[in-house]
């Protein structure tokens, strides 16, 4: 039982808005409340004067402060992109959906690095032929297999210990392995198996329901490929199911209802603009298309992955930094 518990994380963040000051202030070492916040510690594991003292700062109850049942929980990545407009969830299925050299090899291969510092174990479901674009996950992978046994035998003995990550092409989609693979996964009684679905040869981009059920959606945008502006996530039609229900603050999902609605109208724009250049647009036009070329360049982000190819040294950015870098833009006034 104590894996189904969750530090109420939104709530402790709220009403103690410098949570390593304060939890300094009481004895608490840095590293201990942020390894409980980003769930590297689960909450089952702590000590018993760690979460009441966390209670106490927050000025509420030991049951307030945790969360029991498994729920729907958010995957914080530190990509700046997904966490805000398509968070992962925590032991959910995850489709990206993109054609070959768009970089959801890429963006996988990233995801498993960091939540490997978070202690998961990261396994990848290779099919019998590779296709370009995917050795370099392979490295990133702790460990590989080939078949759904495989596949089962490795989680039985790793799962009881450690959340799992799980790369699979989207042929074990097709072939029904994948929903043979969720069936068990409810038998084995097994820690969170988070479940990463690509493409290698990009068909996912011609259905409307490549994967089947979803609890992200990540879309590839061909247009922030060509110009260059990495991870290119398209936030219009990205999405999550924790962006449902409640499960985010208020604030979060104004901001990024608000960045999409000048996202739409920035794409519109760019047309225009592309034809008659910048000097035809309203005041208010002008000031949409600036905000939508400020958010694409705040969105895009150097991963861990790349620096030997971009010179540029991967950037983990918090939920709370990525909501106020997102706010400032938004509330820039016109000039």
């Amino acid at each position: 039982m104590n894996e189904e518990l969750q530090l109420n994380v939104q709530l402790l963040k709220r009403r103690v808005p410098n949570l390593t000051k304060a939890s300094q202030s009481v004895g608490l070492r840095a590293a201990t409340v942020s390894n409980l916040t980003t769930g590297k510690t689960p909450v089952g594991k702590a000590e018993v004067r760690t979460l009441v003292a966390l209670a106490t700062l927050a000025g509420c109850t030991l049951d307030e402060l945790i969360i029991r049942g498994s729920g729907t929980r958010m995957l914080e990545t530190g990509i700046k992109v997904l966490d805000v407009f398509a968070p992962i969830v925590r032991g959910g299925t995850v489709g990206l959906v993109a054609r070959p050299k768009m970089g959801q090899f890429v963006v996988m291969s990233e995801l498993f690095r960091r939540v490997k510092k978070r202690e998961y174990s990261t396994l990848l479901w290779l099919p019998e032929k590779l296709e370009p674009g995917v050795s370099d996950t392979i490295g990133e992978a702790d460990l590989t297999c080939r078949t759904l046994d495989e596949v089962l035998d490795q989680i039985e003995k790793i799962g009881h210990d450690q959340d799992i990550m799980l790369g699979v092409e989207r042929e074990f989609v097709l072939s029904g392995d994948v929903l043979k693979l969720k069936e068990k996964l409810t038998e084995l009684g097994v820690r969170p198996v988070t479940i990463l679905l690509a493409d290698m040869r990009g068909h996912a981009m011609d259905e409307d329901v490549p994967y089947g059920p979803l609890d992200t959606l990540l879309r590839f945008d061909a247009d922030l490929v060509s110009r260059h502006l990495f991870p290119a996530i398209d936030i219009v039609y990205s999405t999550s199911t924790v962006l449902e229900g409640g499960q985010l603050e208020a604030h979060h999902l104004t901001l990024q209802q608000r960045a999409k609605r000048i996202m739409r109208r920035y794409r519109e724009l760019r047309s225009l603009v592309a034809a008659s250049g910048e000097q035809r647009l309203s005041d208010q036009d002008r000031d949409t298309y600036e905000k939508g070329e400020r958010l694409e360049a705040y969105l895009a982000q150097p991963f861990f992955v790349a620096e030997a190819f971009t010179k540029k040294p991967g950037e983990w950015v918090s939920l709370n930094d990525a909501l106020d870098g997102l706010r400032r833009i938004l509330d820039t006034t016109e000039k």
